[in-house]
């Protein structure tokens, strides 16, 4: 006789599951940031490998993939895409030419200034239909889901690894 599964079967326990409000979340995530920033033709993860090599420069693609938490082998079409629109350049490493160090452009650092509104704009949205405290309390409490499950992830996040290699701090 099979054993009576632990949840039920229906829609609604789907509905009300956290992977799958995370998921959705992500979701309206980006759909809320591609419409803010659809005159930058830029995604979130473009636009955070951006902040991260005009906070990092010289940072190399493997570091990158520390910081921002994305996988490396995804990151490498990313880095060929924003270098495509000119806003990034690779730079041989003086120390080892096989590495290739990350720079912003004159036009990357200029989109990171002109993006920066329509981004704030995005994360408000995001927000908006919570009342203050609760917007507090959520982001609080992401922010403890994310460090607590780091490990769990498939690119756990390793800026402080990443920035002490490179001698910057984090």
């Amino acid at each position: 006789m099979p054993s009576k599964p632990l949840l039920p079967i229906t829609m609604d326990a789907v509905y009300a599951a956290p992977g799958y409000l995370f998921r959705r979340m992500q979701q309206i995530a980006v759909s809320i940031f591609m419409e803010e920033c659809k005159a930058f033709d830029l995604t979130p993860v473009q636009y955070a490998a951006l902040i991260a090599i005009h906070t990092h420069p010289g940072i190399d693609a493997t570091r990158l993939s520390a910081v921002i938490a994305f996988d490396r082998s995804t990151l490498g079409s990313v880095i060929e895409r924003l270098q495509a629109k000119d806003f990034v350049e690779r730079k041989p490493a003086p120390e080892d030419k096989r590495i290739k160090l990350l720079h912003l452009t004159k036009s990357g650092a200029a989109i990171l200034r002109e993006i920066i509104p329509a981004v704030e704009r995005a994360q408000s949205r995001m927000l908006e239909p919570l009342k203050p405290t609760e917007r507090k309390a959520l982001m609080g409490l992401m922010s403890q889901l994310v460090d607590l499950n780091n490990e769990a992830s498939r690119v756990p996040l390793r800026a402080e690894d990443a920035m002490e290699h490179l001698g910057k701090g984090g």
